[in-house]
């Protein structure tokens, strides 16, 4: 078995899609989700190019990671600049990443064109800046920009643009097709012509912009490539860049010899690429291959007569390999094995009563607009109801928002909340930037006294969905609130067709999973104490 390199690049490539954006902490949290998978790389940013990036690799080293190893992107040293003099060089190693991916020109005609310099300085600006960094004890991925479109136009000048960086001590060779214009008969070919000619592995960088950045990318790596580069879901710039959850699922199911990630994980693509569209507060692509919510749907006539019989006769793999759910839209059957797998932690798989319980209890919420893919949070208080685990920490009795304008136009927001902890009534006022942070204010105002640990909870994110546009103003919204502690990081979600009542579901949700968290925790150190003490 042939083990395929994973290279991330979501977080640098695919924010320059339209419309994307992630903030440090997301960028934080995909970084560790990831690590949990099994990935091999993923790449940061640019610290050349923003605080945030800059901002991220000193916040990532913090992070306990197992696996992943965090590359920091860059460019070759700029035209006529002496490298150590380079801005951009220097910002890779400030960033104090171990692992840098250089791009750098392997086109003749992006050299003259866009570059404006020599062929013969672009060749000294890749050598010069590989050397630089591998003399401050940095690793190097070089990324061939332009190669497959370079080859087609000058092969001689491309194969000496990617021979000069393996010979400048490149870890390996990231072949790009740049434009996404390429054929899988063209990469296969000058994949292999690549792999033949450098002493250093190869890699593959595949844009979409022909809709064959998947099979591009298969292409290479039958062709020897041993690192895949891509974006969950195929984010990225124009039409995208290949996309990582189908490249994996190919490799994994439908290619002989190739081993990527851990077969635990294969189960979590679903998750993973739902995770992310939430992330990025985009709506699902249902009819995405392996885990769209359409891929495994049957809907009336011989289809669901003949999956009902056996599934191969209508489905390429089992739904269950991926995390995704056969859906047979006629009677709404469907199974929820990615819920199953989350709800593992609690131990309830031998009780089907139970079990079958909480899955109603989803598709009821799933039909009023929630979703738990990026709300685990939620989801677990979910769990702790539906097990009788579950005893609210306070009662809501109501809440009031006000939004008015000074005479000098500045909008003051104050929220009052009303709650009861057990035999005492608790109302409180406060204001804050904007209704949800009025409303977190006071909340916290009440609660802080009876659970001081509150303090240490934090909103580090927050995001509206309208899940109905067509109904207009009315439509209703789901929210989905990140906080985190000293710990941990969680989601959770409330739906309304009142924005400020759906903020104050999902707040409810975040105080309530905080405190259950700390006293499960509390009582796990209770049980274990003793036995560590013994054990030494």
């Amino acid at each position: 078995m042939r083990r395929i390199q994973l290279y991330d690049t979501t977080l640098r490539d695919g924010a320059q899609g339209e419309g994307i954006s992630f903030s440090l902490y997301d960028k934080l949290l995909l970084t560790q989700r990831l690590d949990e998978l099994g990935f091999d790389y993923i790449e940061g940013g640019y610290p050349a190019s923003n605080d945030k990036d800059c901002q991220y690799f000193k916040e990532v080293r913090k992070l306990p990671l197992k696996q992943i190893q965090v590359a920091a992107f860059g460019m070759t040293r700029r035209r006529g600049v002496k490298v150590e003099e380079d801005l951009g060089l220097q910002s890779l190693l400030e960033s104090q990443a171990r692992l840098i991916t250089l791009v750098g020109k392997a086109s003749a005609f992006q050299v003259t064109e866009v570059l404006r310099c020599s062929l013969e300085e672009n060749l000294a600006m890749i050598a010069e800046s590989i050397r630089f960094l591998r003399s401050h004890g940095r690793e190097v991925i070089f990324d061939a920009e332009h190669f497959f479109d370079g080859w087609k136009a000058d092969p001689g000048y491309a194969l000496r643009a990617v021979q000069t960086a393996a010979e400048a001590g490149a870890k390996m060779v990231v072949l790009c097709d740049t434009n996404g214009g390429s054929m899988p008969e063209e990469i296969s070919q000058m994949t292999q012509a690549a792999v033949a000619a450098l002493q250093v592995p190869v890699g593959i960088h595949c844009h979409n912009d022909c809709d064959l950045a998947v099979a591009n990318t298969l292409a290479a790596v039958d062709a020897g490539a041993v690192q895949v580069q891509g974006t969950i879901n195929g984010l990225g710039e124009r039409c995208g860049n290949a996309d990582l959850i189908s490249v994996i699922a190919n490799l994994a199911f439908k290619k002989k010899g190739y081993q990527v990630l851990r077969p635990e994980s294969l189960r979590r693509l679903t998750e993973l690429s739902r995770y992310v569209y939430e992330m990025v507060n985009m709506n699902y692509r249902p009819n995405q291959p392996f885990v769209g919510r359409s891929a495994f749907a049957h809907k009336g006539g011989i289809h669901v007569s003949g999956v009902l019989r056996t599934p191969a006769s209508y489905e390429h793999i089992q739904p269950e390999l991926v995390g995704n759910e056969r859906r047979i839209l006629i009677s709404e059957l469907s199974g929820r094995s990615n819920i199953l797998a989350r709800a593992a932690k609690h131990n309830i798989q031998h009780d089907p009563k139970l079990m079958e319980k909480i899955l109603a209890k989803v598709v009821s919420m799933e039909h009023a607009g929630y979703q738990f893919e990026a709300a685990e949070g939620s989801f677990d208080l979910l769990v702790k109801k539906c097990t009788g685990q579950f005893r609210p920490h306070f009662e809501r009795i109501n809440y009031h928002v006000t939004i008015e304008t000074d005479a000098e136009g500045r909008s003051v927001t104050e929220a009052t909340v009303k709650i009861r902890i057990g035999n005492q009534i608790r109302h409180e006022v406060a204001e804050g930037d904007g209704p949800v942070n009025a409303l977190d204010a006071a909340m916290r105002k009440a609660l802080n006294g009876t659970y001081p640990n509150l303090a240490q909870m934090r909103l580090v994110d927050y995001k509206v969905r309208v899940i109905n546009s067509e109904a207009g103003t009315a439509a209703g919204v789901r929210v989905v609130i990140e906080s985190a502690d000293e710990t941990d990081t969680w989601g959770t979600v409330g739906v309304s067709e009142n924005i400020i009542e759906a903020s104050w579901l999902a707040l409810v949700d975040s105080y309530e999973y905080k405190l259950c968290k700390d006293e499960e925790r509390e009582a796990s150190a209770t049980r274990t104490g003793p036995a560590l003490i013994q054990g030494r």
